[in-house]
């Protein structure tokens, strides 16, 4: 886990502490760092504005202050398992983690009534993922994209030939149950689609991408669409 995915995680735990508050110790086990490291964090977070508060002694410990958490969610209890269900389907998809994170986020801000409706109905609702990627490499394919930087993958072909290229990321997309990344293939000067599963390994380098666009990928998949296009399929 990055590190600014760790500070706001640990900020998601400081504010469901609640007045409780929850020990360095602890949080030390929960992000698998030092207490050294998480003293560090929670001191980043002060300096970033958070309303970090922290108490000594036995049963001590830290926490957000009452007016840094969020307002309730308007939320109903079917539109709430939804964003479970989706996020929980798609453990492969491109920013998983992070889409996950923010559902805890709206999930933990959820009245209890709905909280406790939404909780029934998820039990009702039974998802066999398939198997996600490396996180690791997940992680460098997301950098890699969001700062539009040249990543180095290792890549098996359905042939099974191994190569090592220098990819500019474009897009990902979902075909056929598939994740993909889209991108411009330096070793092949072409525009390639490269299977997220037969990426062995990724690292981001430090070269900007020279500028390709998404509409030199061409045409889309058939009933593909960015998601960022509300529109629901079928519909008027």
């Amino acid at each position: 886990m990055k590190r600014t995915e760790r500070l706001h995680a640990l900020s998601e735990m400081l504010r469901r502490s609640g007045r409780r508050g929850v020990s360095a110790e602890r949080l030390a086990r929960e992000f698998e760092v030092s207490v050294r490291t998480v003293k560090r964090d929670l001191d980043a977070l002060e300096n970033s504005g958070a309303a970090v508060w922290s108490r000594p002694g036995p049963g001590g410990g830290y926490g957000l202050a009452e007016g840094a958490t969020l307002p309730p969610v308007t939320l109903s209890p079917s539109q709430a398992v939804a964003l479970m269900a989706s996020a929980s389907a798609a453990s492969d998809a491109p920013y998983a983690d992070l889409a996950a994170a923010g559902i805890r986020k709206i999930m933990d801000v959820l009245d209890p009534k709905t909280r406790a409706q939404a909780d029934e109905l998820a039990q009702r609702i039974w998802v066999n993922a398939l198997p996600a990627s490396s996180r690791v490499t997940r992680s460098a394919l997301e950098e890699a994209m969001a700062e539009q930087r040249v990543v180095r993958i290792r890549y098996t072909s359905q042939k099974g030939t191994r190569t090592t290229r220098d990819v500019e990321p474009v897009l990902f997309a979902s075909t056929s149950g598939r994740w993909y990344l889209v991108g411009w293939c330096r070793l092949r000067s072409a525009m390639r689609w490269f299977a997220v599963s037969r990426i062995e390994k990724a690292s981001v380098t430090k070269i900007a991408c020279s500028g390709h666009t998404v509409d030199e990928v061409g045409e889309p998949p058939k009933n593909a669409r960015p998601v960022h296009d509300a529109r629901v399929s079928g519909q008027s």
